[in-house]
């Protein structure tokens, strides 16, 4: 007997919408060794045959900082915000707090679009969990966001900053984010073998959003009737929350963050259904 292909095996079992959650973290769990290795393979990938190879995942973010520091901090000299504490911490330190959490965003978004396509034996010739390919993906700039992380703590040492207590809290403010990221990497994965040009939307979608968060510019600054608009962004209370907790030494606002996670559960939720729903024509597509 012929082993089954892949979208023999995809094809053979719909996922309902109530039991996707579940399938997808079973997959996950199941197949943890080969999503190390790609992960593993990713980080490196994206520096092979370059002069420093992954060091390059430090030096990056490094430059980007320094020179955030100096362009907006020594020679125009801005600061973020009205309060006394937020105007202490220079504004280079402030906008890359935010950067980092969208970088982490776009990339995702943008490499995920493609992850299938650019597998098209996983897809055609054997039996392979896709949707661990969305995930690998997230956890492989994860790998990146943490080192800016490490480079920004750094930095604010450096310019003799406090590291305040509540900075443990961290975790909490980018867990809500990255289960967004999550739902939303493994739809635009998904999409992307149905819609070829989608990184072209991604790239423009990426950009607005990070004009229209509170990256550049504390809410504050905007006249009361257009806040609200602001939190629609998926940026805006995530990049709020590490700000609060890293940089301004006060607690998150538990009631967005919150709100911000159900919504997040969600996405994951969906994007898991529609990934395991939508697998199953791949391979006529490819």
């Amino acid at each position: 007997m012929k082993p089954a292909t892949s979208s023999q095996a995809q094809t053979a079992v719909p996922i309902s919408f109530s039991r996707a959650l579940v399938a997808l973290v079973a997959n996950i769990r199941d197949n943890h060794f080969v999503l190390s290795k790609i992960v593993r393979n990713e980080v490196i990938s994206r520096y092979r045959n370059t002069l420093l190879g992954v060091l390059w995942s430090l030096v990056t973010p490094l430059i980007m900082l320094l020179v955030y520091s100096f362009v907006f901090g020594l020679v125009f000299k801005v600061r973020f915000g009205v309060n006394p504490a937020q105007a202490d911490v220079p504004y280079g330190v402030v906008l890359f707090s935010g950067l980092m959490l969208h970088i982490l965003l776009a990339e995702t978004l943008m490499r995920a679009q493609g992850i299938v396509l650019e597998n098209p034996n996983y897809v055609k010739r054997v039996v392979f969990p896709l949707e661990i390919l969305p995930v690998a993906v997230l956890l492989s700039n994860l790998v990146h966001a943490f080192v800016a992380l490490g480079v920004l703590v750094a930095v604010m040492l450096a310019y003799g900053l406090s590291l305040h207590w509540t900075a443990i809290l961290l975790p909490v403010a980018w867990l809500p984010l990255l289960v967004m990221l999550q739902g939303l990497a493994l739809l635009v994965a998904s999409l992307g073998v149905f819609i070829r040009d989608i990184g072209q939307i991604l790239g423009l979608l990426t950009t607005i959003l990070m004009f229209s968060s509170s990256i550049l510019f504390p809410p504050e600054m905007l006249p009361e009737t257009l806040r609200p608009w602001l939190l629609l962004n998926p940026l805006t209370i995530p990049v709020d929350a590490s700000r609060d907790v890293l940089l301004w030494g006060t607690f998150p606002n538990w009631e967005r963050l919150g709100i911000y996670g159900l919504v997040a559960f969600a996405t994951l939720w969906i994007g898991a259904w529609w990934f395991l729903r939508t697998k199953r024509g791949f391979a006529e597509v490819m």
